[in-house]
């Protein structure tokens, strides 16, 4: 039968390390909002960088609790071993989604060009000059000037060479 005596350290610890973990998710979360309001990003990725944060701590969290109630630790290492492994040979197969993400996070964080800005891959075979429409934490949205809408990966803009094309005012005579 459950003693609230035979448990008590493992649930006063559970309750702080919960309260520890919701401190934590609300001063990251202000941290990385402040930084991204003094970098002028965008609320959208700002809140997927919070997301990607979050999943981690939740993570790390449940590793904790599993250690505080007790688990062997040899079963807590193997299980985690096995996690990795499928999520590894998962992840190669897909490369390409842990790239983007990666990048994405790169991109926010340096964030060389903003939406809005004109830019040119220097692509070999495949050229492109195009505005950038949106940045989303897989790929990027451009639009050329005859209309072309085109999706471009993060991972790929990291390995290419890119041009930010400074904006061209038309001269226009003002009257007042």
């Amino acid at each position: 039968m459950f003693s609230f005596k035979e448990y008590s350290q493992e649930i006063l610890t559970t309750i702080i390390l919960l309260i520890v973990l919701v401190a934590l998710r609300i001063i990251i979360a202000q941290l990385v909002r402040r930084y991204a309001s003094t970098s002028h990003l965008l609320e959208h990725r700002t809140n997927l960088v919070i997301k990607y944060i979050h999943i981690l701590m939740n993570i790390l969290v449940t590793i904790c609790l599993i250690v505080i109630w007790g688990v062997d630790t040899k079963d807590i290492f193997i299980t985690v071993s096995s996690i990795a492994t499928v999520i590894g040979v998962a992840m190669f197969a897909q490369w390409s989604i842990l790239s983007n993400i990666t990048s994405g996070m790169i991109l926010f964080f340096s964030f060389p060009f903003r939406i809005g800005d004109t830019i040119r891959i220097h692509d070999k075979d495949f050229p492109i000059e195009a505005e950038i429409e949106d940045i989303s934490a897989f790929h990027v949205n451009l639009r050329t000037k005859e209309g072309e809408k085109i999706i471009f990966p993060n991972n790929l803009l990291l390995q290419k060479g890119i041009s930010i094309i400074p904006p061209t005012y038309e001269e226009k005579e003002f009257f007042d």
